[in-house]
């Protein structure tokens, strides 16, 4: 095969690339060594059974897989499988953090190689630069320990437009300002937009706002995710129907998917089985979920939308003292009541909420009032087992942390090998074709990352290496940073960014949307 047909091949991401005697060359060419992985079990995220392959990197990209028994390129590194599982790096759809600023290191932990930021409505940022475009540029230039994506975000363009957070109907004027925004993040590499519809500013937008700004997104083929309006059992339902309409003509990606309040395998068939409905109209609705039973967040989603910013919190407290406290007294008790609360921040950190108002000689919502809206974050024990794990187990629902670093919720540390611990080989729930098709060929597929979540000659090597049976998530909500075990070699790029369970490299990148033509 000649030399300058194979490297065309390899960066194009044909499907039969090279010969293993062309791999030195290839190797040389390129400025990079190759890896051999010998006698692995391909798991290669399409859902197909597993299979004895070997394994050949060679730069950035899987070059070969052939049957067991080859031989071992001229300077090749060996990697002896050893009948472990061979799959595609892990793609997390929903992160919060900044890899500018923090440690991704128990992302990479748990098997993960792509994370997508700018959830929730929220974006990162540089200083007070609201550009999404200058953080973008600052990742491009970064050392990253793995691949990073990101979202243009709702209440970020809102507030670089100038629209007070308050502002329920923003003048065309706003709504072109935003959109122009909008436009010019996408047209840099934003993946699509979210929303935060639970949180100011995105508590107080309008329907036909979000609506406005899903023509931007249709045009570059964007995904349109949202923290919902409610999750609540009573409300789901509703807030889908909102996210659908608020998409069109997008793509519609339900963030976090739950049921607060909701019981039972049954409830979770009927959601399931109403978003199924929706795709076969047509709809391209997704949604992702993490496998455990309580949400993290702060406490302001306790309060009432008239003790939030920007209004005067301390003369609400003033005036209006005893309808707020009645008001977090039915909150919390519907939430399961104050022991169904575990604070994550400092200083109450892993305390209750009503060991913390106890150990301050305070009734919880007089403890609540006195902190306010925005003085903790935490643990809120709002979600049935049963349901959840159905929601999660759907072959239709991708699988995401909704974790960053510092994050005292064990989804942060634990997401994935918990994926593989608990549903593939402790209960057997879930082959483990079927739960890495969930963790990267569908959210690849969400996405638009045509070479990633999948292994196949020509795809980017985001590679990880592990037994499954050795595959441990160790966090738990008191101890929420103990990082995954079990995930031997983490690949990104082609090149190692952790093993020996510690990180050795910084090999990730940004990734920017593809342009539509």
């Amino acid at each position: 095969m000649p030399r300058d047909l194979t490297r065309r091949q390899l960066a194009g991401g044909a499907v039969a690339l090279t010969t293993l005697a062309t791999l030195p060359m290839l190797a040389a060419a390129q400025g990079d060594a190759s890896t051999y992985f010998r006698d692995v079990l391909l798991v290669d995220g399409t859902g197909s059974l597993p299979r004895r392959a070997d394994v050949t990197v060679v730069g950035e990209r899987v070059a070969t897989i052939l049957p067991p028994g080859g031989s071992v390129p001229d300077g090749a590194r060996l990697v002896p499988g050893e009948g472990r599982v061979l799959a595609p790096g892990f793609i997390d759809t929903h992160t919060h953090g900044d890899p500018l600023e923090q440690s991704y290191d128990a992302f990479l932990a748990m098997g993960v190689t792509t994370i997508l930021l700018g959830v929730d409505g929220s974006g990162p940022r540089i200083g007070d630069d609201l550009d999404l475009r200058t953080w973008l540029s600052a990742a491009d230039r970064a050392a990253l320990p793995l691949n990073v994506a990101a979202l243009a975000s709702h209440g970020t363009l809102r507030r670089a437009a100038g629209i007070p957070d308050a502002m329920r109907q923003p003048d065309d004027a706003a709504l072109a300002r935003m959109a122009a925004q909008l436009d010019r993040e996408l047209t840099a590499g934003a993946f699509g937009i979210s929303y935060g519809l639970e949180y100011v500013p995105g508590i107080y937008a309008e329907s036909a706002e979000l609506a406005s700004l899903a023509q931007t997104v249709a045009r570059h083929d964007g995904v349109v995710m949202s923290h919902m309006r409610s999750e609540n059992d009573d409300e789901i339902e509703a807030s889908i129907e909102e996210l659908i309409a608020s998409a069109r003509p997008g793509r519609p990606h339900i963030s976090h998917l739950k049921i607060v309040f909701g019981k039972g395998e049954a409830r979770a068939r009927q959601l399931l089985d109403y978003i199924a409905a929706k795709r076969r109209a047509g709809i391209d609705l997704t949604a992702d979920a993490y496998p455990y039973s309580a949400g993290y967040t702060g406490i302001a989603l306790l309060f009432p939308e008239w003790a939030l910013p920007p209004s005067d919190y301390r003369a609400i407290v003033a005036g209006r003292r005893q309808e707020l406290r009645d008001h977090l007294i039915a909150r919390m008790t519907r939430r399961g009541g104050p022991a169904a609360l575990l604070i994550g921040t400092a200083p109450f950190a892993g305390k209750t909420l009503a060991q913390a108002a106890d150990e301050a000689g305070l009734h919880y919502a007089d403890f609540l009032i006195k902190i306010g809206p925005g003085g903790a974050s935490g643990a809120h024990f709002t979600m049935d087992d049963a349901l959840q794990e159905m929601l999660v187990l759907d072959a239709d629902v991708a699988i995401s942390t909704d974790g960053g670093p510092g994050m005292r919720h064990p989804r942060a540390t634990g997401t994935y090998a918990k994926l593989i611990e608990q549903y593939v080989v402790n209960e057997g729930r879930l082959p483990i074709e079927k739960a890495v098709r969930k963790a990267t060929a569908l959210p690849a597929q969400i996405l638009r990352l045509p070479d990633r979540g999948t292994m196949r000659p020509g795809m980017k090597a985001d590679l990880i290496l592990f037994a499954p049976d050795r595959v441990k998530a160790r966090s738990t909500y008191l101890d929420p940073f103990a990082q995954a075990q079990g995930f031997d070699m983490v690949m990104v790029n082609g090149r190692v960014a952790f093993e020996g369970g510690e990180r050795v490299g910084a090999p990730g990148r940004l990734l920017r949307a593809a342009k539509v033509s």
